[in-house]
């Protein structure tokens, strides 16, 4: 049984509960797995988390949330080929609307230390992080989940040895500070949903 499933595989919110403050007093005693601090610390930022087991799954996720969102149809922000299909099979379009509903990407890594999202030109082009819609779906693997950005830094220039991307960027913040937050300052929060497929 995946660690993800085990985090996350009861439909019982009281149950939620209890995993959710378990998983905290684990948090604070150092033996957290680098998988469980970023989905912790991702979920604290504000993120919205779904497990994916396989790629039914994901297309099942995707469903929903479009669903949720009243998204069908609509209008989107993608620049990656492999997921044109998915965006094809639920007749959206992606070919440079002026105003897509949300961005649907993968990403470079995910950092455990900050719950933050690393991206890089291949992803989101030249777009700077307020320059993207406020909505924003991203799909990525638990192989992708690293301890930290200077890992991250590291696992894109052992990726990329002769094509370098620019724009390396993260997005950390994925609801609005419930108060004003100095270290929010300058960033704008997205609506984030992370399908994470299970590839390990």
């Amino acid at each position: 049984m995946s660690l993800f499933r085990k985090i996350f595989g009861s439909i019982n919110p009281a149950s939620d509960e209890e995993k959710e403050s378990e998983f905290s007093k684990s948090f604070t005693d150092n033996t957290t797995s680098v998988d469980e601090k970023f989905i912790y610390n991702f979920k604290k930022n504000g993120g919205k988390f779904l497990y994916c087991e396989n790629s039914e799954e994901v297309s099942e996720h995707f469903e929903n949330i479009l669903e949720e969102n009243d998204w069908f149809e609509s209008a989107v922000m993608c620049y990656d080929p492999t997921l044109f299909k998915i965006l094809d099979d639920n007749k959206l379009t992606y070919d440079k609307s002026a105003d897509p509903k949300f961005l649907l990407a993968s990403c470079e890594n995910l950092i455990a230390e900050e719950g933050s999202i690393l991206f890089s030109s291949k992803q989101i082009k030249q777009h700077k992080p307020n320059e993207l819609p406020a909505n924003i779906i991203i799909l990525a693997t638990t192989s992708q989940i690293l301890a930290t950005k200077s890992d991250g830094l590291s696992a894109i220039k052992k990726k990329y040895e002769r094509d370098y991307p620019t724009n390396i960027t993260t997005i950390k913040y994925f609801e609005k500070a419930k108060e004003e937050d100095f270290t929010q300052y300058g960033s704008s929060a997205k609506n984030l949903y992370l399908l994470l497929l299970e590839d390990q």
